[in-house]
């Protein structure tokens, strides 16, 4: 399917499940600067070349950026002051401006960025008892409708730039310098659907998996998709080592579809065709992202349906309580049928866990920070 195609065909689903068929101008796409952290390393010594320069000038403005982290092209002294202004000129270095920093009592911390053009983006770190983990965004907003998101209020405003996703994570990685801490895993699975910003997303691993980059090894890293079924298979052919997670959040089409749009794109059956030459392909595990949503699908019968449903694939169930969104109706589901819930799956032999809450006091929802504070974006 090419890419004209896939985004008609998304558009019409999310218009179809809100029930207010319309068609969107197509608004001029602004002009960003370039952010020096969309290049790759080789991409980096191949510009140097193109402009004059020793392409090993790139190594060393990566160890500016990823182990100094500077803020200014100014701060690169062992860089000659004609090159500094070339990059000046051609890439900005700050594409991201903090709007608002919130710290829950659990560690947590949640940014609210400002780009370049005005939109915003949130991006979470999570303290584990294993490291540091840093929730990145690839979005402003999302197209893809899920019925339980505050992400996709107000639609799809753009997608990110490599950079301004690789920029989310050393935003964070320079507040986490003041208490000597280190970021060590990556998930994306903030504001967004990844894989309809694939191009984007593979950039931004091989930039953070870069031993001169970032340098987080490749199975710190989760990427998560509401299911572009053909995306799923590049995704495969890829043969990385990233670890990789499904938001499925129902066991069969009929309330997949009405919790996500893109079941009625692409059919629950061939989804987990995908999921079967995934784990094929790689020989690695998915992860399914069940969110348990009070009345909807969390009951023991649910729980029975989704282990015949996952029945010999190699996967891992992590079962979510979801955070209240105002904007939203779901509420949460009981404590006790959360533990009958998980008692089912491991009953049939299904490897699960309840993921651990975190910024309860704050708005930690995914899309919920940017919703309260940026209302005009999400309208």
């Amino acid at each position: 399917m090419d890419e004209n195609k896939f985004n008609e065909r998304i558009q019409d689903l999310v218009e179809e499940a809100e029930q207010k068929p319309r068609r969107r101008e197509k608004k001029e796409k602004p002009q960003l600067k370039e952010s020096i952290y969309s290049l790759r390393l080789d991409q980096l010594q191949q510009w140097l070349k193109d402009n004059g320069e020793k392409a090993f000038r790139a190594t060393q403005i990566y160890e500016w950026l990823y182990e100094k982290r500077v803020k200014t092209f100014d701060e690169m002294s062992n860089l000659s002051k004609s090159l500094r202004e070339k990059l000046e000129a051609n890439f900005a270095l700050t594409t991201l401006s903090t709007i608002i920093k919130q710290e829950s009592k659990d560690g947590t911390i949640k940014f609210l960025f400002q780009l370049q053009d005005g939109y915003s983006i949130e991006t979470v770190l999570m303290r584990h008892d294993y490291g540091n983990s840093v929730c990145v965004t690839t979005q402003v907003g999302c197209r893809i409708g899920c019925t339980f998101c505050a992400s996709t209020l107000g639609g799809l405003k753009r997608h990110l730039l490599a950079g301004e996703i690789v920029e989310q994570v050393v935003k964070v990685q320079q507040a986490l310098d003041e208490v000597n801490e280190r970021v060590s895993h990556i998930v994306i699975m903030g504001i967004g659907e990844p894989f309809d910003n694939y191009d984007a997303m593979m950039n931004f691993l091989k930039v953070i998996n870069d031993d001169k980059g970032l340098n987080i090894g490749a199975r710190h890293i989760t990427v998560s998709t509401s299911g572009i079924v053909p995306k799923i298979y590049q995704f495969a052919d890829e043969q990385l080592q990233i670890n990789f997670a499904l938001s499925l959040h129902a066991p069969n089409q009929e309330l997949r579809q009405k919790l996500m749009p893109i079941a009625r794109a692409y059919k629950l059956e061939e989804l987990m065709e995908a999921i079967r030459y995934y784990t094929n392909k790689t020989g690695r595990r998915v992860s399914f992202e069940y969110g348990l949503f009070g009345g909807e699908n969390d009951s023991v019968e649910h729980a029975e349906e989704l282990s015949k449903l996952i029945k010999g694939i190699k996967c891992h169930v992590n079962l979510i309580p979801v955070n209240y969104v105002p904007e939203r109706d779901y509420v949460r589901t009981p404590r006790n049928q959360i533990f009958a819930f998980e008692k089912t799956l491991k009953k049939n032999g299904i490897n699960v866990t309840i993921r651990r809450e975190h910024g309860s006091d704050i708005d930690a929802a995914c899309g919920q920070l940017r919703a309260k504070e940026r209302a005009q974006e999400t309208r």
